[in-house]
């Protein structure tokens, strides 16, 4: 499945089902073929995002990849901030328009 996330105010947002389940169930929604982000949601789910994205980071790629024996670089990694990006900047255009955001419709 491919989620499609659309707004009257910004462009389309795609993301495979696997990264975009991720993000729905971080802003504490059940990933589901349709749905749709209301404006006063936004700010917790920017918040949620945020949060997640922090603790994604703290993880660091190098104590990973030395307990894997490899020698990662953090360029190596397409992290959660790199994912979550234009649905995050999409929900913050959104909030700050008035819009909604919806998938599945």
């Amino acid at each position: 499945m491919i989620y499609k996330f659309k707004s009257k105010v910004a462009g389309d947002v795609i993301m495979l089902a696997p990264h975009g389940d991720q993000i729905l169930r971080i802003v504490g929604k059940e990933p589901s073929a349709q749905g749709i982000f209301e404006v006063a949601d936004m700010p917790a789910a920017i918040a949620a995002v945020e949060q997640a994205v922090a603790a994604d980071e703290a993880t660091s790629p190098q104590d990973e990849a030395t307990s894997a024996g490899s020698t990662a670089t953090p360029a190596d990694r397409i992290g959660l901030r790199q994912r979550a990006w234009p649905l995050l900047e999409m929900l913050k255009r959104c909030h700050a328009e008035g819009a909604v955001i919806v998938w599945g419709v």
